[in-house]
């Protein structure tokens, strides 16, 4: 009999890591100042997750079905990851690992519509961090909804991204000021000292 991987006992701590939409090949007119932003944030989040991994904290993939609505979890990596995706490198370095969990999402929220609402506390979270993006879209209305759920909020600002810089601050602020969000960078605040 296969274990199962929401079972409490395997997680030690109450965060969970949401990575939003970064399972993206970012094909669209006008994506070319996102590319470049989430360019800048993969590595930092490569090894943050490690961060989160050492701590046992789930990472969970948000992620929209981009019009698809029978792609499954394999599919929609596959689609984003393709040889002539222009987001592959992005792709490449943050695509899920076979412990992972992957939850589809169709409008702007993760919790709008997924069984997000479910699998966290199935995973005993209670505090969320939140990277991925874009900040002033799926990420601020994903902070929204978990602050309405009473979660607890980091949003890392070296871990988000937006295609404009000055909509990506007013949305952290809006986390910051509006729904008590942390929102320093992951090089000023270590994942442990947040757990604490």
């Amino acid at each position: 009999m296969q274990s199962d991987p929401t079972t409490r006992a395997k997680r030690p701590t109450d965060v969970g890591l949401l990575i939003i939409d970064l399972i993206n090949d970012l094909d669209f007119p006008g994506a070319g100042p996102l590319r470049q932003a989430c360019r800048g944030i993969a590595e930092d989040l490569v090894q943050f997750r490690a961060e989160a991994d050492r701590a046992a904290a789930p990472t969970i993939y948000v992620n929209d079905n981009f019009g698809q609505w029978r792609a499954e979890r394999d599919e929609i990596i596959a689609h984003a990851g393709r040889a002539e995706s222009p987001a592959r490198d992005i792709v490449d370095k943050l695509k899920p690992r076979p412990d992972d969990f992957f939850v589809i999402k169709p409008r702007f929220s993760g919790f709008y519509a997924t069984p997000l609402p479910v699998l966290l506390p199935q995973l005993g979270v209670q505090r969320l961090i939140l990277t991925g993006v874009a900040t002033d879209i799926c990420v601020l209305f994903t902070a929204a909804d978990a602050h309405m759920r009473q979660y607890d909020l980091w949003v890392p600002e070296n871990l988000v991204a937006s295609d404009d810089p000055q909509r990506n601050a007013w949305a952290l602020e809006i986390m910051r000021n509006s729904m008590g969000a942390c929102t320093a960078s992951s090089h000023e605040l270590a994942f442990s000292d947040w757990r604490a």
